[in-house]
């Protein structure tokens, strides 16, 4: 079986081409054979990817965006199942493949029993206990930083109100140096005229 890779490789898209990238890249470093069909200089897999995407799996304007994967002729998925598939660890039930040997990853439809009774694949993963625990973190770290920045304004808001004052004495002083200047230009104005 074939994995098939339809890109195209004249996207105007970054987006696009980072996403088949990512696709590509991926299957590249896991040893995953597939082959890659360009859709933007070839109008029969542009054609053929377009009338094998599944209705669902179309976008509102109906034409779906590389990259799109399939497994010969079955649909597997867009960019953003994959991604899905990868951090879910599945990709192989994803691109419909047998895992290779000597890998601990299990399929979903193959739950076992484990020794303490749990049933595999309900059991919350070590990855998923430490993606939630950074995401705690980042909520902690969010909240040291929005009480850093409450400090900062308050402690500015405190200045503020000082300069706020030095202000107006300067206003003021101003002010008043103002007045006395318009009135020796005023006596030096009167002198002139007489």
């Amino acid at each position: 079986m074939v994995i098939k890779v339809f890109v195209a490789t004249s996207s105007g898209s970054i987006a696009i081409r980072k996403k088949q990238q990512e696709v590509v890249g991926f299957l590249e470093a896991n040893k995953i054979d597939f082959k890659e069909l360009d859709i933007a200089g070839d109008e029969d897999n542009r054609k053929w990817m377009r009338e094998n995407v599944p209705g669902e799996k179309k976008p509102q304007n109906g034409i779906p965006l590389p990259p799109q994967i399939f497994n010969e002729e079955q649909y597997c998925g867009d960019f953003d199942s994959f991604f899905s598939a990868k951090e879910e660890n599945i990709i192989y039930s994803f691109l419909g493949l047998a895992p290779p040997p000597g890998s601990k990853v299990t399929k979903p439809e193959e739950a076992s029993s484990l020794p303490n009774g749990d049933v595999a694949g309900e059991a919350e993963g070590p990855a998923e206990g430490t993606e939630k625990a950074e995401e705690s973190g980042e909520n902690e770290a969010q909240k040291e930083d929005s009480e850093d920045t409450q400090e900062k304004n308050e402690e500015e808001g405190e200045e503020g109100a000082g300069t706020t004052e030095e202000t107006e004495e300067v206003t003021e002083e101003g002010a008043e140096g103002e007045a006395e200047e318009g009135e020796a230009e005023e006596e030096a104005g009167e002198g002139e005229d007489s």
